[in-house]
């Protein structure tokens, strides 16, 4: 096996030992099958003729049909090189480009242009920049509501998926008061295994993030990634502590091995486990829940967002009576 990775650079020693473990075949489950409608459709042909960049598309997600048919998509911004490594994400570890300034300006744009109702906006760690990427997030939410401020099905909705930015009370306040409809930032992983598989993130400082999210009265929303050796006690454990951190809305899904060198798929979890998990998780209290093989964080962020809202209504008026 080659110690050196497809970019060129010689390899971790954690990709190493990673890489002696084949990639693992899927069960019968892991599949998806294309159902393009015609919202589908005409957003496939906008984004092709007008050159536009999604995840949804570069990544190859398998939510693409469904997402795109209610109008949703997910954009990455700060370039393609991440100053951290977790090691199921297939996002490169490196020396980012300096700041594109215009970037969240053209991002914009392109929400305009596919008239999207529910915009992801997610990207990656920038330790390289004094305020930690907090403007860029932060203008990056305002463009696109100020971009969509005359659309007629209303202005387009925001969920921002961000870094912990160290927890910094000033880069927290920057992103904060740009006002995302959901602020989401994912734990991913359990306590015990978490220092290996993000060793740039710690757990309490990610609950504290979203702790801070919720007192400033956002919606909060994190994901927690199955199959890289936690435990069904551990993942419970989790969603009771995102919870009583004032986390909303959750997101459960099954890790997938991007290349040999990312951490080894140790289980496949069954249907029923994810079926059975989203009924605890509402149970526990979550607002809204998406659990499933192939659920990904900004899958139907749409309907998850109008469950938060429709729950906080609800209690607001009960308050009231």
């Amino acid at each position: 096996m080659s110690a050196v990775a497809p970019d060129g650079r010689k390899m971790l020693r954690l990709e190493v030992r990673n890489a002696q473990t084949p990639i693992e075949r899927k069960p019968e489950w892991i599949k998806t099958r294309a159902k393009m409608g015609p919202e589908y459709t005409k957003m496939q042909n906008l984004v092709k003729s007008e050159g536009l960049h999604t995840v949804c598309q570069e990544a190859g997600c398998p939510n693409i049909y469904e997402c795109w048919e209610d109008r949703e998509a997910t954009f990455l911004i700060g370039g393609d090189q991440c100053t951290r490594r977790c090691d199921f994400c297939q996002i490169d570890t490196g020396k980012p480009e300096p700041l594109d300034r215009d970037e969240p300006r053209r991002v914009g744009e392109s929400v305009v242009t596919m008239d999207l109702n529910y915009a992801t906006i997610t990207g990656v760690a920038r330790d390289d920049l004094e305020d930690g990427g907090a403007w860029l997030y932060a203008e990056t939410v305002r463009q696109i509501h100020r971009q969509t401020t005359n659309r007629a099905d209303g202005r387009t909705k925001v969920e921002l998926l961000a870094p912990d930015f160290n927890a910094n009370p000033e880069q927290l306040a920057e992103v904060f008061s740009s006002r995302p409809e959901v602020f989401a930032h994912n734990v991913e992983t359990v306590p015990r295994i978490f220092k290996r598989i993000r060793p740039g993130f710690r757990y309490d400082r990610s609950l504290k993030v979203i702790t801070e999210a919720r007192d400033f009265g956002l919606v909060t929303k994190s994901n927690l990634i199955l199959g890289m050796g936690e435990t069904r006690e551990e993942i419970s454990e989790a969603l009771r502590q995102l919870h009583d951190a004032g986390c909303e809305l959750v997101t459960i899904t099954q890790y997938l091995r991007p290349s040999v060198r990312h951490h080894p798929v140790e289980r496949w979890v069954k249907p029923q486990e994810f079926v059975e998990l989203k009924d605890e998780a509402e149970q526990i209290g979550f607002s809204g829940v998406m659990s499933g093989p192939l659920v990904r964080s900004s899958y139907r962020a749409g309907r998850l967002f109008q469950m938060a809202k429709e729950k906080r209504g609800a209690y607001t008026a009960s308050q009231a009576v």
